[in-house]
């Protein structure tokens, strides 16, 4: 018969030692992914646009829709677009 024990001890290792390997493996793509943003900075690009890009790029059409609504209607409340027509206000 096998140990239950055992069994639970070498899961639980196992467990732990993949979250490390894809911690391990996270903490290199993220340094990837900052190396990409110290390129377009170096070529000229606005990297917090480009952030902001990337998070719109990840949102469905319907949410990024209404979002920009949203925002609209807030900027618009706080009189910080111009008015339709033109306008400034």
């Amino acid at each position: 018969m096998s140990d239950p024990t055992r069994i639970a001890r070498d899961q639980l290792k196992s467990i732990v030692e993949r979250i490390e390997r894809l911690e391990e493996e996270k903490a290199a793509l993220s340094e990837d992914i900052k190396e990409v943003y110290a390129e377009a900075k170096a070529n000229g690009y606005d990297t917090k646009i480009l952030r902001t890009v990337i998070r719109l790029r990840k949102q469905d059409s319907a949410e990024r829709q209404e979002q920009e609504a949203l925002l609209d209607l807030y900027l618009a409340a706080l009189g910080m677009m111009p008015a339709s027509g033109g306008e400034e206000g």
